[in-house]
Order: C-alpha cells, then structure tokens, then sequence
C-alpha cells in the first residue's frame, strides 16, 4: 500500500453518476482533492448549517476516493463522536452512495464490508472509528484521509493524542466537518487557526456556509428555517449555532437584557384563580426538623425553598398559538414534606390546576410521586433532572422567552417577586460536551428555585397544548438517519 496519494492529480476522472454536488459543497469537493493530489496535507474546516449536505459531500468524497484507489490502495479513517448511531450511519451512508453508480461500472470491484467498521473497494478502504471518551483507536493509519464528523463534539485532547498522529506518515489532509457551537471546540480552535493561515498565505482551508446559501437554492428549505426561525426565536441557541453558525459562549448569562425584556409582561398578578385553564411547575427543597416560612430564608440565605410557579394558557391572536401568563409564585421553605404535600393539594384543586410539571429529583421524588399517585399522569409529571433533560428544559424555556410565549406578570414590591426576579437576573448558563446546556444560579449568587419551577412551568405548557413538539424544539438539533439498520450491521 502506498505511503502517499501524490501525482494522482493528473487521473482524477469524476466516476460517479450521482448528481451534482451544489456549488458550495463542490468548492470543498474539489479543495481537498487538490490537497490529496498534490501531497499538501492541509487541515480544513467545513462548517454547514444543518441539512445542507455535509454528509453527502463526506461520502461522495469517499467513494470518489475509493474508487480512484481501488487499484493502487490506501486508506481513509473517518471517526465521530459516537459509534452508534453516527459511525454506522455514516457507513450506510457512504454504502448507499456507492449503490448509486455500482451498475454503471460493471468492471469496478464491489464493496465489501468487514469487522462493523470497514467499507473496502478493492484495495482501498474507509475504517470508521468512535472518537468517544472510552474508544481505544490508536494504531490506525489514514495514509489518504482524515476525516472527522461533528468535530465540535470531539474532545480535543482524544483528537490530537489518538486520531491526529494518524495522518503523520503521509502527510494526509484533514478535514474537521460540524457546525458551530461555543468558541473552545476542536472545530472553533482550529476554524480560527485555519483563518489565520490563510492571511498569510491566501490559500482556502476554512469553508463556512450559513443556511442562506441553500435557501437560495431550495425554497422549501428556506421556508423551513424560517418558520423555525419564528418559532423558536433568531436568538434561541439552536438556530444561532445550527443555522447563523454563530458559536455561543461557554458560560455567561442565560438571560440576556433582551430575554429579561421580553419576560416581562403586563398582566396583574392573581392571589386567587380568576379564568383558566392554569398549569404549573414546582421545584421542590428539603424540609427541617421544625417548619418554618419564606422569612427563615431571608435570615437563612443558604437554606433551599419549595417554589410552585401557576401560569395561565392564553390564546394567541394568531389563530392556533399561545402563550403563558405567570400569574403567581407560592414560595415555601423549610416545611416539611407531609406539610408540603396536603398544601399543594389544596393549591392545586383550589386552582384548577390541569397540568404541573414536578421536581422529581433526589429529595423531590417521593413528594412527586404522592402528588401523581393522588391527581393521576394525565395532570403530575415527575420530572427527573439529568444532563439531557435539564437541557431540554433550558431549550424550552429560551424558545418560548424568544418568541414571547411566556410572560411575567407586572411587577411588585413583595419578596417573592424581587426573589424571582435576582434569579432570572443571576441566572448563568454552561455549554456541556454533546451541545448540552445547563443552567442555574451560582451558589454564591443564591438560589435557583424560582429559575427551576419557571423552566418546568414551561414544560408543563409545551406538554399542554396541540402544538407542542418537544422532541423537535428543545433539545439542541442532531441528525437522525433513516434506515440505519438497513444492512444488517
């Protein structure tokens, strides 16, 4: 097998009978073949907006390649975050591409495939590998290419320790493909060192396209990331990084001066229930030996409240669509559970209260269980917080805060209120490993238990309503591929 793909510039005959690459996926097409060709060994970076075809490049450049080599051999290594789904999707993709044009070349080997992870035409091959934490990869060579998917979601450290010494033989080109994220990614890092290089020496290694390049192509995309646009907000997270390829920061405020604008509203509050429907989300703190009320708080800083959040469904003009009106906050500490649970009853009946979303975490799951044993499934969720579904819950409520379809009422001078509202003001967000997000309220700023019953207010709407979509909405974008299990692997 050869050490290097040089002097194939002068044979690279397009074999495939797919059809055309669009213009912006055909510049990135033809710059890492030309670093292939001439022995370069450049380091690329290709940021698209989601669905515009980033992996249909990947796997028209693999077969391309594959095919080119089939004779001669060599080897593409291709790796992503995790094996399943994306490593077998990507090698179902790449067996489907090269499905397209198998008839029209009766004299091309066919592929093969061996071990789970190798697509092999002839003496070529492409050796699709997790990058996961836990993934022992080292060994491997990529003597033609290196190819890295969803690259912002690669520890860094795994990469340039176990894959990026794959390349070192021959000197292959690396291609870093994902879209933005936060700016401390492998994918950010080396986008802003490849930018840098190219100032100096003029020669193209960053390619980034933002979702207005396919809308100029695809109507019905446009319109999908417009409506997506409008529904989520142009400064929700997912559309920023997913669809502007804007990054975000890694830790700074959840709520920006705008968000915090945009929540407040101008209805009163209500300290009994006027016109339903009502929904609510409760976040639950521990009890004391002896109960006490919220003023233990302000004298007990550190000490955690139970906080029940009621909001009332309203109806949009806009025909279809609605939005929440927060209208009272119930904030107890320190009581105990027995105390907690006849009383929220009570709050919950005396309301109307048709659907709460509760804090069934830790110390909140036996209270949470209670109250869906008592008033049934179809009115308590216990809400169980862990990396993903704390993030679903950030998502949801950033959604929803962006397009106006959740507000506070007008404010007071009471406790509650100006306790609320230090935490949305306090409030921080961090960007976890797999576009997870979290959200809280630094110890040392205080309490998130205002912050945390919103959110689940929040979610009880979305779960209220004929329009929710929370699989859609919330969690950050990630490609689903169908037919994943076609080959039988």
């Amino acid at each position: 097998m050869p050490d290097t793909p040089a002097n194939a510039s002068s044979a690279l005959p397009d074999p495939l009978t797919l059809p055309d690459l669009h213009p912006y996926q055909e510049e990135v097409f033809q710059a890492i073949l030309h670093s292939i060709a001439t022995g370069a060994g450049h380091t690329f970076t290709v940021m698209f907006a989601r669905q515009m075809g980033k992996n249909e490049l990947s796997a028209r450049l693999e077969a391309f390649l594959l095919h080119h080599f089939q004779t001669r051999g060599g080897t593409i290594v291709k790796c992503a975050p995790t094996f399943h789904p994306q490593i077998i999707n990507s090698r179902l993709r790449l067996l489907q591409t090269l499905e397209h044009f198998a008839s029209s070349t009766p004299a091309s080997a066919r592929p093969k495939t061996a071990h789970g992870y190798i697509v092999s035409l002839g003496r070529a091959r492409v050796m699709f590998l997790s990058a996961g934490p836990q993934a022992h990869v080292v060994g491997a060579t990529a003597n033609l290419l290196l190819e890295v998917d969803e690259a912002q979601d690669i520890n860094e450290d795994k990469f340039y320790k176990e894959f990026r010494p794959m390349a070192a033989t021959s000197n292959a080109t690396t291609v870093l493909y994902g879209t933005a994220w936060t700016r401390d990614t492998l994918l950010a890092r080396q986008s802003a060192i490849n930018i840098e290089l190219e100032r100096r020496d003029h020669v193209r290694r960053h390619f980034q396209y933002d979702w207005s390049y396919l809308a100029q192509i695809n109507p019905a995309y446009a319109r999908f990331v417009q409506n997506e646009i409008e529904r989520l907000g142009p400064e929700h997270p997912a559309i920023r990084t997913q669809y502007l390829l804007e990054p975000i920061d890694s830790a700074t405020s959840f709520f920006s001066p705008s968000h915090l604008a945009q929540l407040q509203g101008n209805h009163p509050p209500e300290e009994a229930p006027a016109t339903g429907p009502y929904i609510a989300g409760l976040d639950i703190a521990g009890e004391d030996e002896q109960p006490t009320d919220r003023a233990s708080r302000l004298a007990n800083p550190h000490r955690d409240s139970t906080v029940l959040t009621i909001g009332r469904l309203v109806e949009a003009p806009l025909a279809g669509t609605w939005r929440v009106e927060v209208v009272h906050h119930q904030w107890w500490t320190g009581r105990d559970h027995q105390t907690q649970y006849l009383a929220l009853l009570d709050l919950i009946r005396t309301w109307g209260i048709c659907r709460i979303a509760v804090d069934a975490t830790g110390i909140g799951e036996a209270l949470a269980s209670f109250l869906r044993a008592r008033l049934g499934d179809s009115v308590v969720e216990a809400y169980k917080f862990t990396r993903p579904t704390k993030s679903h819950l950030a998502y949801n409520l950033l959604s929803m805060v962006n397009t106006g379809r959740i507000k506070l009422h007008t404010r007071t001078s009471e406790a509650v209120d100006r306790e609320a509202w230090r935490q949305y003001r306090s409030a921080k967000h961090t960007v976890l490993p797999g576009g997870f997000m979290n959200f809280y309220v630094d110890p040392s700023d205080g309490h998130d238990d205002f912050l945390l019953s919103l959110a689940l207010l929040a979610h009880a709407a979305s779960q209220s309503t004929p329009l929710s979509d929370p699989a859609q909405a919330v969690i950050r974008p990630r490609i689903l591929y169908p037919d994943e299990n076609r080959y039988g692997f």
